[in-house]
C-alpha cells in the first residue's frame, strides 16, 4: 500500500496526513514550519525533511499517534520517533528530538 505523500514547501514531505482535518493541518504546518526553519539552520546541506504519521489504537477519544521524522543532510540521516495521544505534541516532540540529534 503506497502511502499518500504531500509536499509542504520545497524540501518538506508529509506522509499519512490524509485524514487530518484542515484546521488541524493549519496548526501542524505552523509547528512544522517553525521547526524546519531551525533544522535548516542546524543543517550543513539539508536535502529534505520527511514526516510520517501512523495512527495507532484508533478508538474514539483515545487515539495515539506515532510520528517518525527523518532529515537528510548532505548524505547523513537524522531520524527520530514519538508517540503521543495529542498529534501536535507528537509532532513537536519528534522534531525537537531531530534537532537535539543534529546539535
Amino acid at each position: 500500500m503506497e502511502e499518500e505523500s504531500r509536499k509542504l514547501g520545497g524540501n518538506i514531505e508529509l506522509s499519512g496526513f490524509r485524514d487530518i482535518d484542515s484546521s488541524s493541518m493549519i496548526v501542524l504546518k505552523k509547528i512544522i514550519g517553525n521547526h524546519a526553519r531551525r533544522i535548516s539552520e542546524l543543517a550543513k546541506k539539508m536535502e529534505n525533511l520527511h514526516i510520517i504519521l501512523k495512527p495507532i489504537h484508533q478508538r474514539e477519544k483515545s487515539e495515539k499517534y506515532e510520528v517518525h521524522a527523518k532529515v537528510l543532510d548532505g548524505g547523513k540521516v537524522y531520524a527520530s520517533e514519538a508517540v503521543d495521544r495529542n498529534l501536535f505534541v507528537a509532532i513537536d516532540d519528534v522534531l525537537k528530538r531531530v534537532q537535539r540529534e543534529m546539535e
